[in-house]
């Protein structure tokens, strides 16, 4: 039994258990006890499936089902025809044995709806379960080991003796022996309900509200394949052109879905996005490529434009139809109950809720053309807790689908009260009936299943119109959001054969949420603890939600520098969305990989604009110009962006801080020039690093490091010993001269004033102007080597000629590097077509 089942069930059982146990104190209750079968019991407080076949066990090895009852609600004077399938599955061969249908022991109806429940509890035959009649009789083969036969039984309504109108159990059981027991007993015994209507009745119908959903995981991507300057959608796969297609689930549930009168579509605007981008040409990813630019060796063409086409025309004819309603999921569904309950206050989770309620709104408005309604929230499987009730409240969710699991009834209350329940502060819970919907839960591929789940729908709803009949109740029927075709068509069978027996009248979302709330009727909404363990195991772990969150971040960054940042926000913010989808629980694996493409794109988008790798490069001389390009891969210009370099070791080279903004065109590499002054000689690491412009600036990208090698830095102290030392040697020889014109005995004479020797013009030494020359050539060399690598090495200043001179050349401006655009350069990959559109 499901977890979603268990609760109410389990009360419904106890407390059946308690009625009969007062009835027995009470009086004695007459139960006829035929050879072979004991008397009735009491269903067990643990609650049961409800079924239609016996547990096998060494008294009992028959197992019998009941696979079709051609008329599931019996009518006065008609006949009911049941058929199904008797299986030995004990050790001994059956013999002698025929199936029967067994009348009634009280020829009373099921009044209350725990009498269901006590009924489809019971395992063998007992006594309750009323007496087989002589006619019809289907006699059975001998059936050896395993051996199973079909059987066949047509019997009058009037042979069954029903009393009046209500619910009945619907028996058939094998009578017969078995090689090792000669006795006549009963070895086996199916069960099933039938309801019974002989003529029209006072009784108001329960208004009944059936959630039709159309959702599917995810399966659009963010990336776009650009092909004749026309966008292309990409799928990660083409699982939805099966879906479309006729025999696929998304159809079969359009077509069941437009055969139903007062339908709620419960519709994932995603879905319709999907199937829009579909009606074009559209790519498919190659697995293993989640995260990579569409190309054209890493997609294939898509298969579904024709069967895509075709279901949004069914699907806009069935939502057209009168008395139905549409209700819009926020956009792509997300898991509020994960949200809540692990990133309730991660930043912008609330802003992006909100938005993604106001996207499905317009998405399905504008894909279906149909009025829709989108204040509606519905947590995974419909579980409400405290938590998850905040989280809805804050992203405008005035109505709440929750399951009657979170919101059981009291055992006092004898009758099922309407779905509408007040929350408080402006909010509205429409709470399912557990025992209905859990009937749909799985897929109900049998007959014998089928014929179970229709059965006891039309049994328990039933009951239900009965209990206060001039006061109809307001029902919610909630499917799973995955329902199969096949559980479709049959809860489609049930809702319209009730409807034919008048005790139920489909109505829309609206209807039912207007309808008064009982007073009686369980408002708490449960702790967190409460929530089912089970369920919260498959929820999105926290690191998931805050890595989903990130891309925003990270795509703001990208915003901020791109001139066309329309081509990309909204696809991309879909696809975060996306990745935070409830669809995910039932496929975890896929839900990852998705993230992954996702974050993996955005980043390879980012990456594409950046400073091409570099490792050494050489700075001759003391004052110079390094030379660092940045390269956009991109098709589109981007600006706001500044390029930084930043030495380790500023006091031994110091480098200009940029003052202007980069403007990159689409594909295209531009070369920076950023002054720079050498103080001593060796390597020093560098560090570039692109930054966003504006307020709140934001590292761009990966930071890129490399090496500076400072080569031929003159020395100011040495110029200073140096001409100190020349000065003294121009000293000693001056007066060295002036002692050899000094003739002997001439001690008292005057000395002459003769000159020195010339200095040169320039008052330096030759030798010194030919260092620095050498100094000159050394960085001139160092920004020839630099550039032929393609590497955007460092350039000093180019070596001047006369009129070059430093008093007369332009010197680079202070406090700014200057750009050089230039064409696609060695520095740059490949562009990669349309990488950054995206959407459909």
């Amino acid at each position: 039994m499901s977890e979603r089942a268990t609760g109410t069930r389990a009360s419904r059982l106890a407390a059946a258990a308690r009625r009969l146990a007062a009835a027995a104190g009470a009086a004695l209750v007459i139960v006829p006890v035929l050879p072979g079968i004991p008397a009735a019991t009491a269903a067990p407080a643990g609650g049961a499936h409800p079924a239609t076949e016996s547990t096998v066990s060494a008294d009992y090895p028959v197992m019998l089902t009941i696979e079709s009852v051609n008329k599931p609600v019996a009518v006065q004077n008609g006949t009911v025809t049941i058929a199904g399938h008797v299986t030995n599955s004990g050790k001994s061969v059956l013999k002698s044995a025929h199936a029967a249908v067994r009348k009634p022991w009280s020829n009373k109806p099921l009044t209350v709806r725990n009498d269901l429940d006590v009924v489809a509890a019971r395992t063998g035959p007992v006594g309750a379960d009323g007496i087989s009649l002589d006619s019809p009789q289907y006699a059975l083969n001998e059936l050896g080991p395993g051996q199973s036969q079909p059987y066949t039984l047509s019997v009058a309504v009037a042979d069954l003796q029903f009393t009046t109108e209500g619910v009945y159990e619907l028996a058939v059981d094998v009578w017969g022996s078995t090689a090792d027991n000669q006795r006549d007993r009963p070895l086996g015994i199916a069960r099933t309900f039938l309801p019974y209507v002989p003529g029209a009745s006072e009784a108001q119908p329960s208004k009944v509200t059936t959630l039709w959903p159309l959702v599917h995981a995810p399966v659009l991507a963010a990336q776009t394949y650009s092909e004749n300057d026309q966008t292309v959608p990409v799928l990660r796969d083409d699982s939805l052109a099966t879906e479309f297609a006729p025999g696929g689930r998304l159809h079969a549930m359009v077509e069941t879905g437009a055969t139903l009168p007062g339908l709620t579509w419960v519709v994932d605007p995603d879905l319709l996005d999907t199937a829009f981008a579909m009606t074009r040409p559209y790519k498919v990813q190659k697995p293993g490529t989640a995260g990579n630019a569409a190309k054209d060796d890493n997609t294939v063409n898509g298969t579904g434009t024709a069967a895509a086409t075709a279901w949004l025309e069914k699907l806009r004819a069935a939502v057209a139809k009168p008395g139905s309603q549409v209700v819009a999921l926020p956009y792509a569904d997300p898991d509020i109950a994960s949200i809540a309950h692990n990133a309730p206050e991660l930043d912008g989770i609330d802003t992006a809720l909100g938005k993604a309620a106001t996207a499905g709104r317009l998405t399905v408005e504008g894909r279906l053309s149909v009025d829709t309604r989108s204040d509606v929230a519905w947590p995974y499987q419909g579980y409400l807790d405290q938590r998850i009730a905040s989280v809805t409240q804050q992203t405008g969710a005035n109505l709440v689908l929750v399951n009657g699991a979170s919101m059981p009834e009291s055992d006092a209350l004898k009758y099922t009260p309407s779905a509408a329940r007040p929350l408080g502060n402006g909010q509205t819970a429409l709470v399912a009936d557990e025992e209905i919907s859990a009937l749909f839960e799985k897929d109900l591929v049998t007959p014998q299943a089928q014929t179970q789940a229709t059965q006891r729908f039309l049994s328990e709803t039933f009951v239900i119109s009965r209990q206060e009949p001039q006061h109809p109740r307001g029902l919610l029927v909630m499917p799973p959001r995955e329902m199969t075709a096949t559980t479709a068509k049959v809860l489609a069978d049930a809702l319209l054969a009730a409807h034919e027996g008048k005790w139920v009248e489909p109505v829309k979302l609206d209807v039912l949420a207007q309808l008064p709330p009982d007073p009686k009727a369980n408002t708490n909404v449960p702790a967190a603890s409460d929530y089912p363990g089970r369920t919260r195991d498959s929820e999105l772990p926290a690191v998931d939600l805050t890595a989903t969150t990130r891309i925003q971040t990270d795509l703001d960054t990208l915003m901020r520098v791109l001139t066309l940042p329309q081509r990309v926000r909204g696809p991309f913010s879909a696809a975060m969305v996306r990745s935070l989808s409830t669809e995910w629980r039932s496929q975890a694996p896929a839900g990852s990989v998705y993230r992954d493409g996702v974050a993996g794109y955005l980043k390879e988008l980012t990456a594409a604009v950046k400073v091409p790798p570099k490792r050494v490069i050489t700075f001759a001389g003391d004052t110079g110009v390094l030379q660092v390009s940045v390269r956009n891969d991109l098709t589109q210009t981007v600006t706001n962006l500044k390029l930084v370099l930043v030495p380790a070791q500023p006091n031994r080279l110091r480098v200009e801080v940029p003052a202007e903004e980069l403007v990159l065109p689409a594909s295209q590499s531009v070369t920076l020039r950023f002054p720079a002054e050498a103080h001593n000689n060796g390597p020093v690491s560098m560090t570039a690093q692109l930054f966003t412009t504006g307020p709140n600036p934001q590292p761009y990208g990966e930071p890129v490091r490399f090496t500076v090698e400072v080569t031929s830095v003159t020395n100011g102290v040495l110029y200073v010993f140096g001409g100190g030392l020349v000065l003294l040697l121009l000293a000693a020889l001056r007066f060295v001269r002036q002692r050899k014109r000094r003739t002997p005995g001439d001690g008292d004479e005057p000395v002459g004033d003769a000159p020195l020797a010339p200095a040169p013009a320039d008052g330096a030494p030759e030798a010194d102007r030919t260092g620095a020359d050498g100094a000159e050539d050394g960085a001139e060399d160092g920004a020839e080597d630099g550039a032929e690598d393609g590497s955007g090495p460092a350039a000093p200043s180019e070596r001047p000629t006369r009129s070059d001179r430093p008093e007369h050349r332009e010197q680079p401006e202070r406090g700014g590097a200057v750009q050089t655009p230039r064409g696609s350069t060695a520095d740059g990959r490949d562009q990669a077509t349309s990488d950054e559109k995206v959407g459909p």
